[in-house]
């Protein structure tokens, strides 16, 4: 989930524009937003505020992510302290994603042990191990074993796919599509994030249903989704920094087309996942109401990220800064121009 946010004092120096597709559109979900959303979001915001080090400029760019909004529409029916659990873990996944966009693979593999050893109840010494620590302690205190397991394995995942892209960035190499397409789906941290579905909704749902190839094929669909239409929403910003971490930057480098053409590439492809979603759910088997019941409200989770994660996509800033709520209307951007020196994060892992 890559990201800075983009000024008006640049917007105007470009000349060119490209043209997002309308995914919002095609996707169908039901929109639903957790009533508790403003008071969990301002807590967590001085959660994660009052233990970084951030400089005041990377703290106006936290403030303008609105990773509570993104926790309240993907757990819309959480409790508020299931949902400001969540909103802890949006904010501080965003917070670990730009620190290891910064770092090379051994510093990336120290944040991973240090991370994951936490989660193992080992004693944290960095800010982000303490973060983790006071958010892993009220995960634990409710969630399912299995819900429990899989978000570990998906953090496990998660610094796996960080250390890899660490090294790309450091060769400069690119990888080919389908290596990317893996890679992808694990630097998302959406596998962490469907984990909390489970969480936020008291959810106990058996490991063999996890197992089902429907199931893990909706998930599929699901992560591809949200982190495809991610790289064109934060394409622009990534190109300028010189970050080629993002699907349009590889099918630009492999298939010789024009950027445009790319966007309109990974767009249909996102479209693709809506329907591949949507194909699935119809094949979905039966396991009798103890488990149906409970794998509907994780289906509908998922429901609620896809859509979800569009629609925050034009109310975060950290896309289109201000100009969001335009973009979204016209769905054109102007090409922002390389930076010419992108200068070291200043959080502090």
């Amino acid at each position: 989930m890559p990201a800075s946010n983009m000024t008006s004092n640049t917007t105007s120096s470009c000349s060119q524009w490209i043209l997002l597709p309308d995914l919002i559109s095609h996707c169908s979900f039901p929109l639903r937003r957790n009533p508790h959303h403003v008071l969990a979001s301002a807590e967590s915001k001085l959660w994660l505020l009052a233990q970084c080090g951030l400089n005041e400029e990377k703290r106006k760019t936290f403030r303008g992510l609105k990773g509570g909004l993104l926790a309240a529409i993907g757990y819309p029916l959480a409790g508020y302290d299931q949902l400001r659990v969540c909103c802890d873990w949006i904010n501080l996944l965003f917070h670990l994603d730009d620190i290891c966009d910064e770092m090379g693979d051994e510093e990336a593999i120290d944040t991973a042990a240090e991370i994951i050893g936490v989660l193992c109840e080992t004693q944290p010494t960095s800010i982000v191990g303490r973060l983790t620590q006071s958010f892993w302690s009220r995960v634990s205190s409710t969630a399912s074993p299995g819900a429990q397991r899989r978000f570990i394995e998906g953090l496990e995942l998660f610094f796996s796919a960080v250390v890899q892209q660490a090294k790309h960035r450091q060769s400069n190499d690119i990888p080919d599509l389908e290596s990317y397409i893996a890679m992808r789906r694990d630097t998302s941290g959406c596998k962490t994030c469907f984990a909390l579905i489970e969480y936020a909704n008291d959810l106990d749902i058996p490991d063999c249903v996890f197992e089902n190839a429907v199931v893990r094929g909706m998930e599929e669909a699901a992560n591809d989704i949200i982190t495809w239409s991610n790289d064109i929403y934060s394409y622009n910003v990534e190109q300028a920094n010189g970050d080629t971490h993002n699907m349009v930057a590889v099918i630009r480098a492999r298939e010789s087309l024009s950027l445009q053409q790319a966007i309109d590439y990974v767009g249909t492809l996102c479209v693709q996942c809506v329907d591949r979603f949507q194909a699935l759910q119809q094949l979905l088997p039966s396991w009798g109401p103890e488990i149906d019941v409970p794998l509907r409200a994780y289906i509908d989770g998922l429901g609620d990220w896809m859509i979800g994660s569009l629609v925050w996509s034009f109310e975060t800033e950290r896309y289109f800064g201000h100009a969001a709520p335009k973009v979204r209307a016209t769905l054109a951007v102007p090409i922002l121009p390389a930076r010419k020196e992108v200068g070291p994060t200043e959080a502090t892992a």
